[in-house]
């Protein structure tokens, strides 16, 4: 069934669900995998915590997360993570949950999987409040430490950190589902559009490929209990490219008022190499609009995501100043 919300004084639906699973993960699974691999984690108690779209997640214990890969994509980008997690750990300002141990496929389970540190919190698309002012500061830091030059040989991705215009077929797409439907859009056609062309005629990106996180979103942020930043997690997206992306991040979680914050955050922990000018701002506002999209038209099994499309659609739609604050 779809799930109907309200941009903007229309209709918003999610007309398709999240990607089916390709192999079944289970408690008892984990259970098995951890016996037969790491024999001393094999007693304690194992919990389903949640899913994404390419990854299970399973509390052990207090203080462990056994991450398991539920589509053959959600494989190939787990050795990613497990590649690279580690030593970016160690240099940036928020906890991330970087593999401590890793998995082979066995008994029956395809795939490569990771048992990650347990990182208390919420997500911030959950949190009934945060502060979004210390919110800004901490993940404006975060990405200005994060976003670095990569190495050469940093995993591609087809759909992150590359040209918004790389993306116009999908966004296309994706704004098709959302609209003309028995003769009413079920969004702003009009006002999406105007901003996309607007982004799209932005200046593109001609530095170095730095390092993304790929997928920042607030259900990828955590809140303590007191409001305030106490991580970033699910980094299956990692790569390298244009920083715009990462920053779309801005619409996506914090108020308008914040903005501001945010970019001085960011410059001032050498993000964009301390320089930030209004075709990033510009490039970043464009991915929060087509993410925005992608949540409204793929999410109708997870009002999680579905929220944070609304919110964001409401957000970019609404900053009518131009790029970004």
């Amino acid at each position: 069934m779809a799930r109907d919300l309200s941009v903007a004084g229309l209709i918003v639906v999610a007309v398709n669900k999240m990607p089916v699973a390709e192999v079944e993960v289970s408690a008892d699974l984990v259970r098995r995998l951890l016996a037969d691999q790491h024999p001393d984690l094999a007693r304690l108690p194992v919990e389903f915590l949640a899913n994404g779209w390419d990854n299970e997640l399973y509390r052990l214990g207090d203080e462990l997360i056994a991450r398991l890969p539920r589509r053959a994509l959600g494989a190939e980008i787990i050795k990613n993570e497990q590649r690279w997690l580690p030593g970016l750990a160690s240099r940036l300002p928020l906890p991330i949950p970087y593999p401590e141990r890793t998995g082979v496929p066995a008994l029956g389970y395809p795939y490569s999987w990771s048992v990650v540190p347990y990182l208390p919190g919420v997500s911030a698309a959950e949190a009934g409040a945060f502060d979004p002012v210390a919110a800004a500061v901490a993940v404006g830091g975060f990405l200005g430490a994060l976003h670095v030059p990569a190495p050469a040989d940093a995993p591609a991705n087809p759909v992150r950190g590359v040209p918004l215009a790389e993306r116009a077929g999908s966004f296309a797409a994706n704004l098709a589902l959302l609209t003309g439907q028995a003769d009413q859009d079920l969004v702003d056609r009009d006002a999406v559009l105007r901003v996309w062309d607007a982004v799209l005629a932005a200046p593109g990106y001609d530095g170095p490929p730095v390092w993304l996180h790929g997928d920042l979103h607030p259900a990828n942020v955590l809140v303590n209990e007191d409001g305030q930043v106490s991580g970033v997690i699910d980094f299956g997206d990692i790569t390298a490219g244009d920083p715009a992306g990462d920053l779309s991040v801005a619409w996506m979680l914090l108020p308008p008022g914040c903005h501001d914050r945010f970019w001085s955050a960011y410059q001032a922990a050498g993000g964009a190499g301390g320089q930030v000018d209004d075709g990033l701002r510009t490039r970043a506002r464009g991915w929060a609009l087509n993410l925005a999209i992608v949540f409204l038209a793929h999410s109708d099994d997870n009002p999680v995501l579905l929220e944070a499309g609304r919110r964001t659609l409401s957000t970019v739609l609404a900053d009518q100043r131009g790029p970004a604050r």
